[in-house]
């Protein structure tokens, strides 16, 4: 059964369903109907574009101890180790990496670990390869 209106023929359908397709679909098609004095104005010749770190370290609420930089790197790690490598040692984590299609750079920090420390999380590997976790607090 095919869907349509009772109410129109096909062609005032497509019709209204373009001059929608705009609200729809949003700006990015051509079809918008937003003002133009509504639209965000792009940053002049001279000017430094929009972004969400104007100091140059983002705005993250990063943890006591850690930088946002740190937190991305930990996240970055964490992403190539699955939870079934965990508790591993490093063989397991290094395979497991592996098998995650990881970057050379983390395989090889990996392969850098201790040999015969298993490791229970990802904040332990982070620790093991010399960088810090954040701190608590009491």
């Amino acid at each position: 059964m095919e869907r349509g209106s009772s109410k129109h023929s096909p062609r005032v359908d497509d019709n209204m369903s373009q001059d929608v397709a705009g609200l729809v679909q949003g700006p990015g098609t051509g079809g918008s109907r937003v003002e133009e004095f509504r639209e965000a104005e792009p940053a002049g010749e001279d000017q430094p574009g929009a972004t969400t770190a104007p100091a140059g370290d983002l705005r993250t609420g990063s943890p006591q101890g850690m930088s946002s930089e740190d937190v991305e790197a930990r996240s970055r790690l964490g992403r190539f180790i699955t939870m079934t490598a965990l508790p591993g040692d490093r063989a397991a984590l290094v395979a497991n990496a592996r098998e995650n299609q990881a970057p050379a750079d983390i395989v090889d920090a990996l392969e850098r670990l201790p040999e015969g420390t298993r490791y229970q999380t990802i904040s332990e590997v982070w620790a093991a390869l010399g960088h810090k976790n954040e701190t608590t607090r009491w």
